[in-house]
């Protein structure tokens, strides 16, 4: 056993540019929200917009990184960007180092407004790792879910952002753990999203550390239906999307929000807070339902608020290797 104050051996990273020289991955990575109203930090869903991101190693060591669309001229162009840092998390995973890289990516997922544009990061980051590692190691989805949760911190969105569809994902002592379900053909969601965003930890910070026995009974109840909802039965949607744990804390930080989502409820339409917000989420039953919930949002809204109409995406991440 090492004596006191003794630091024990770290094996140094294998270099990797020399093996990979040239090679290009390219990773097209969902937007995803989180939590669906009462499935907080374990039900999640890829929607179909997204980030396209190019990925070409270099013997020569160094990383540039451009950036066009969402976060341009704002986010990090060097070793610090969130992708650049998660290729790096799962490269060391497998013993290697980060390479030369040149990253340019076309980023179309908004940021900080809980459309999960960290955890999208993150799943590129990591599958483009898995992409740089073909021939070399294999990374498994077992192991994509527990780096990329490692540095998310929870599963709710990279497990979509990974896989798609709608997850259910929770956490054991051998790691994160995801179950993929298909969502009914006839849910149509459509997110509006504001100008201002939201920090994730802001929100956070404002759930209690305890919460009623009677809400926490509310919410399971919920949760069971909201996930038959999705699956089987979309009429469901408004009575499955009520929620006690969350929301309700986090009002004040988003007073639009909330003004908009009860105005959207008391009309009979499922609306929820998007992951942390602000951005407000709408899984209608039916196509027609998102019209209706876009007329009221457009006639009643204080601030601009874009409406996207989007697919539940079903694929998650996708990675192409030349």
């Amino acid at each position: 056993m090492p004596g006191a104050g003794s630091t024990a051996a770290v094996t140094p990273l294998r270099e990797l540019g020399a093996l990979i020289d040239g090679r290009r991955v390219e990773v097209k990575v969902p937007a995803t929200t989180a939590n669906l109203g009462p499935g907080f930090d374990t039900l999640g869903l890829a929607l179909a917009q997204y980030d396209d991101l190019v990925v070409t190693a270099s013997a020569t060591p160094g990383v540039h990184v451009e950036v066009h669309g969402v976060g341009a001229g704002e986010v990090p162009t060097d070793e610090t960007h969130l992708v650049v840092r998660a290729i790096a998390h799962g490269l060391a995973h497998y013993g290697y180092a980060l390479p030369g890289l040149r990253l340019e990516a076309h980023n179309t997922i908004p940021h900080g407004r809980g459309l999960g544009s960290s955890g999208a990061a993150i799943s590129a980051g990591i599958i483009a790792a898995r992409g740089l590692l073909t021939g070399i190691a294999e990374m498994s989805d077992v192991d994509a879910l527990a780096l990329a949760t490692d540095m998310e911190g929870h599963p709710d969105n990279v497990a979509p952002a990974l896989f798609g569809g709608l997850t259910i994902a929770w956490v054991t002592p051998d790691g994160p753990q995801h179950k993929k379900l298909m969502v009914h053909r006839g849910v149509s969601p459509v997110v509006f999203v504001p100008e201002a965003e939201m920090s994730t930890a802001l929100a956070r910070s404002l759930q209690p550390d305890s919460v009623p026995h009677e809400d926490a009974v509310f919410n399971v109840s919920r949760s069971a239906l909201l996930i038959a909802s999705l699956i089987q039965s979309p009429e469901l949607l408004l009575a499955a999307t009520e929620d006690k744990l969350h929301q309700n804390y986090r009002a004040a930080a988003m007073p639009e929000t909330n003004r908009l989502i009860t105005l959207l409820r008391d009309a009979g339409l499922p609306a929820v807070v998007s992951g942390a917000g602000p951005s407000i989420l709408v899984l209608a039953s039916d196509p027609s339902q998102r019209l209706i919930a876009a007329e009221l949002v457009a006639q009643h809204a204080e601030t601009p608020w874009q409406a996207l109409m989007l697919a539940v995406d079903v694929k998650g991440t996708v990675l192409g290797v030349s």
